[in-house]
């Protein structure tokens, strides 16, 4: 025969339980949850995953199939505030690379990413040489020259990419008139999607793997 606990017992362990629940999510920037994400046109209801503090290490379980296409994906920036491009990295995932730029600042910048035929720099209009055979355009929009905001800004150029599997190259053309612009090389062209992700503001690429 079973005996019943008191109920004020089991009140007083929920209760303790509940508590500690509340205190591990204190202070995190956990990007496999909604909190934090702003999602393109593109995007899915699906929350993307990505580490906290800029590591870009955890893989997408649920990604199977990439939830992402080739059309352009378009977002608005969001109180933008001394967003400079501090930071540009790339890494490989199951299915997928991932590229990822920081922005000093806070708020959120707006964005077009899309395939062109032919990366030309926006300040000048000559051809930028990015490795690869198709070429995906990220356009940051509500970004901050590096004079005004006070943070270092990614070289003008070559980003250092190594370990990915579609993306060849990321080639970054640097802030012009509220706008920065990048390209990423790939082999072809492959599905992608995109997101932000704050604390600090980050915009991610993602490109699915060829075939």
């Amino acid at each position: 025969m079973r005996t019943r606990r008191p109920t004020r017992s089991l009140g007083l362990a929920a209760a303790v339980l509940l508590l500690a629940g509340c205190g591990s999510q204190t202070g995190t920037d956990d990007a496999s949850s909604t909190s934090g994400v702003t999602a393109g046109s593109s995007a899915t209801t699906e929350a993307p995953t990505s580490a906290a503090g800029g590591s870009e290490a955890t893989e997408d379980p649920a990604a199977s199939p990439f939830p992402g296409n080739t059309d352009p994906d378009v977002a608005d920036p969001v109180t933008p505030d001394g967003l400079t491009v501090t930071t540009v990295r790339a890494a490989h995932h199951e299915g997928y690379d991932r590229v990822v730029f920081e922005l000093s600042g806070s708020g959120t910048p707006g964005w077009s990413v899309e395939y062109v035929d032919t990366p030309t720099s926006q300040g000048s209009g000559e051809v930028v040489d990015v490795p690869g055979a198709a070429f995906l355009q990220v356009t940051l929009q509500g970004t901050t020259y590096p004079y005004e905001s006070g943070a270092t800004e990614v070289a003008r150029g070559a980003v250092a990419v190594s370990g990915t599997e579609v993306v060849d190259g990321v080639v970054y053309d640097a802030t012009f008139e509220g706008t920065s612009v990048a390209w990423i090389g790939t082999g072809e062209r492959t599905p992608f999607r995109v997101y932000a992700l704050t604390a600090p503001s980050r915009v991610v690429v993602e490109v699915a793997d060829a075939g």
